[in-house]
C-alpha cells in the first residue's frame, strides 16, 4: 500500500493505492455525513487522483457500517445570511462533479445506508456495487428539503424514480440489484473485495482507451445518438496513434500480457 502526495492531513477520507486501484475511504464516525471539511477533502482527492499516473481505477467506499448518511444537517447555511446558500450549493455540486469528472473510473462499494447525499454519491460513480445489507434512501421529503432527481433518473426507470422520491422509501440491496442500479450484490464481507478486483480489471486495460470510454459516457448523456457514436469515432482513431494501442495489438498478435505507459 502507498500513499500520494498531496493527499497528506486529510479529515475524513483515508486513501490507500495499490497495483493501480486508489480505495478512497469515508472515515468520518459515526455515520461518514458530509460536511464542509468533507467537500474539501473529496474534492481535494479526487483531483490528485484524476492526476495521478499511479492510479487507473478508483474504489470508494464507507468506514463501519454505513457508506455515507448524507448531508450533515448541522453544517447547514443560514437561511437569513445573504448569499450562504448559492455558496453552500456550490460546494456540494463540487463534492459530487470531482467523482464525475474524475478521467479515472470510480466503483462505489456500498456498504450500508447511502441516504440522501450519501446516495447521491454513490449514484455519481461509474460502477455501483452494493452489499447485502445496504440500502439508499432518498429522504428530502421527509424533511423538507429537495434534491438529487437528476441523479436518481439516471440510474432508475422514471416509475422507480418517482417511488424513489416521493415515498422517502429505503431500497435494499436485492431490490437495487434487481431495478439494475447496482451491477453486484454481494455478502458484505466480500463487497470490498470484489469492488477491488473488478478495479484491478479495469486497469488492466489500456489507459487512455479506458479514459476515452468513460469520457464518452459521460458526454454521451447529452448529445444525439449519431454525434455521440462520431464523438466515439473520433477517439477511436486518435486512439489508435497511442503507443499503448500499439502495445495492445502486438501484446495480442504474440500472446502475451501487454505493458502500458499511458501514453
Amino acid at each position: 500500500m502507498s500513499s500520494l502526495p498531496g493527499l497528506e492531513d486529510l479529515a475524513t477520507l483515508r486513501v490507500e493505492v495499490a497495483e493501480g486501484v486508489a480505495t478512497v475511504t469515508i472515515d468520518r464516525p459515526p455515520v461518514n455525513a458530509q460536511n464542509s471539511a468533507f467537500r474539501d477533502d473529496i474534492v481535494r482527492v479526487f483531483d490528485v487522483l484524476h492526476e495521478s499516473d499511479a492510479v487507473r481505477a478508483i474504489v470508494l467506499t464507507g468506514a463501519g457500517k454505513t457508506f455515507s448518511a448524507g448531508a450533515d444537517l448541522k453544517d447547514r447555511p443560514d437561511a437569513a445570511r445573504p448569499g450562504a446558500f448559492p455558496r453552500h450549493s456550490r460546494a456540494v455540486r463540487a463534492g459530487f462533479d470531482c467523482v464525475m469528472e474524475c478521467r479515472k473510473p470510480v466503483i462505489a462499494a456500498v456498504n450500508g445506508a447511502a441516504i440522501g447525499a450519501g446516495c447521491v454519491l454513490a449514484l455519481v460513480c461509474d460502477i455501483i456495487l452494493v452489499a447485502d445489507d445496504a440500502f439508499m434512501s432518498m429522504t428530502e421529503v421527509d424533511v423538507g428539503l429537495a434534491g438529487g432527481v437528476a441523479h436518481v433518473l439516471r440510474h432508475f426507470g422514471q416509475s422507480d424514480a418517482r417511488m424513489f422520491l416521493l415515498t422517502a422509501r429505503r431500497l435494499s440491496g436485492t431490490e437495487l440489484y434487481r431495478m439494475n442500479v447496482a451491477s453486484g450484490f454481494y455478502p458484505k464481507a466480500d463487497l470490498l473485495p470484489a469492488a477491488q478486483a473488478m478495479a484491478r480489471e479495469i486497469a488492466g486495460k489500456v489507459p487512455l482507451a479506458v479514459e476515452a470510454a468513460k469520457r464518452a459516457f459521460t458526454l454521451n448523456e447529452y448529445m444525439p445518438l449519431r454525434e455521440g457514436y462520431v464523438y466515439e469515432q473520433t477517439q477511436t482513431a486518435l486512439l489508435a496513434k497511442t503507443e499503448d494501442t500499439q502495445e495492445a495489438l502486438a501484446a495480442f498478435a504474440q500472446k502475451r500480457k501487454p505493458v502500458f505507459k499511458g501514453r
